[in-house]
């Protein structure tokens, strides 16, 4: 039955298929803080359900176009969307809206290169710069062009140049931006990724301007070739420098460094790593203000927006693979602090289970528990935990 709807759903033009897409996400959120002061923020419970319908067409001439768009249901709404004044509960960003997610139209007629314009969804390397927010209902694509070269003569060199006019964002607003983005990315044998990259974002609305920044960097990773039959190294070096730039009214300079070191062997991942951002008081930080941020610095989403310290994240991960399964099992522990380690600010706990179905069904379950220390003293550094069910199915 599976495969019949995939074929249902795939028309074909001389081998160049397009395809009718559909996804279906269900999520229940639940949303516990003690954030002190009078009263506590009410525990959020969100039961929510996205559903995303898309068409892409064949490939005609070098030509190809894709029109997809998402809304998102919130069947029982006790929580903060940021959208719903519903400012008495905790905050689950899922506001309940309908949008056009994407429309785009791409080229690939230039050897080794493909051109795309329109509202798209942009991820380049861990998405920590830009990415989709692809945790959120409602995701965050953009009004943009983007060339994608991947160079056939230098093997393994990739470059993604282009420039976003619009931010539409996972809370169904829209953000007014001028930013060039260049990411070259080499692949350096069976080692790993070298990757050099520049943002330069600059806000054109005013409330956005303190986001404006020009982001350098450079990042190494990768796994290495398999030892002992069973055994892998995986490893990540990463530094970047940020410095205000166009409508930023703040003058700052700040860095980012990014460590990991770990081991695979059979089913088993073992990871050890530190990130951290740099901060030297309010409004001058390291920001990642177009990143998929959920991803980095523990899933409470205490720390969407860098401290005005700053933040070191030390932190260590297990993942466990169950094939006969089909499941992942993953834990992971934080130790959050100052840029300088001096100032403790929290700690957390996170556990996922994900279990597949063949390849358009899967089930997932999640949870986040953040307690907090003296050393942030914000109304958002706040005991939290939150729980998460998934169900999704997609073709």
């Amino acid at each position: 039955m599976t495969q019949e709807i995939e074929d249902a759903l795939t028309f074909y033009q001389k081998n160049k298929n397009g395809a009718i897409k559909a996804d279906l996400n269900y999520r229940w959120e639940n949303v516990d803080q003690d954030q002190g002061g009078n009263p506590n923020p009410k525990t959020a419970n969100a039961n929510t359900a996205r559903l995303r319908l898309g068409a892409l067409s064949p490939v005609l001439s070098g030509f190809q176009g894709y029109a997809e768009f998402e809304g998102l249901w919130a069947m029982q709404e006790d929580y903060n969307s940021l959208r719903n004044n519903n400012k008495a509960y905790s905050v689950v960003a899922d506001p309940e809206k309908t949008e056009l997610n994407q429309l785009w139209i791409s080229y690939s007629g230039i050897p080794d290169t493909v051109v795309k314009g329109g509202r798209q969804r942009i991820k380049l390397d861990d998405d920590r710069f830009i990415g989709n927010v692809g945790w959120r209902q409602l995701e965050q694509t953009y009004d943009a062009v983007l060339l994608t070269h991947n160079n056939q003569q230098i093997y393994g060199l990739t470059v993604n140049a282009g420039f976003i006019g619009n931010v539409n964002t996972f809370t169904s607003t829209t953000e007014n931006i001028d930013a060039p983005i260049l990411n070259v990315n080499y692949k350096v044998g069976d080692y790993g990724n070298l990757v050099a990259y520049g943002y330069w974002l600059d806000y054109r609305e005013k409330e956005n301007f303190e986001k404006s920044s020009q982001t350098y960097g450079l990042r190494f990773n990768g796994v290495s070739p398999t030892f002992f039959d069973h055994y892998s190294l995986l490893y990540t070096a990463e530094w970047g420098n940020q410095r205000d730039y166009g409508h930023g009214p703040t003058k700052y300079e700040a860095d980012r460094f990014n460590f990991m070191g770990g081991v695979k062997a059979f089913n088993v991942t073992v990871q050890g790593a530190w990130e951290q951002l740099n901060g030297f008081g309010p409004n001058k930080t390291f920001d990642t203000p177009l990143g998929t941020n959920h991803a980095f610095q523990g899933w409470a989403d205490i720390f969407l927006v860098t401290p005005a310290n700053g933040i070191r994240d030390v932190f260590g991960t297990v993942s466990v693979a169950l094939p006969r399964y089909d499941t992942v099992v993953t834990a992971v522990y934080h130790d959050f602090s100052d840029d300088t380690g001096q100032q403790q600010y929290g700690k957390e706990w996170d556990f996922q289970v994900v279990k597949k179905f063949g390849k358009h069904y899967s089930l997932l379950a999640k949870y986040a528990n953040y307690n907090a220390d003296s050393g942030l003293a914000t109304a958002n550094n706040t005991d939290t935990q939150k729980i998460w069910f998934q169900a999704n199915v997609s073709f």
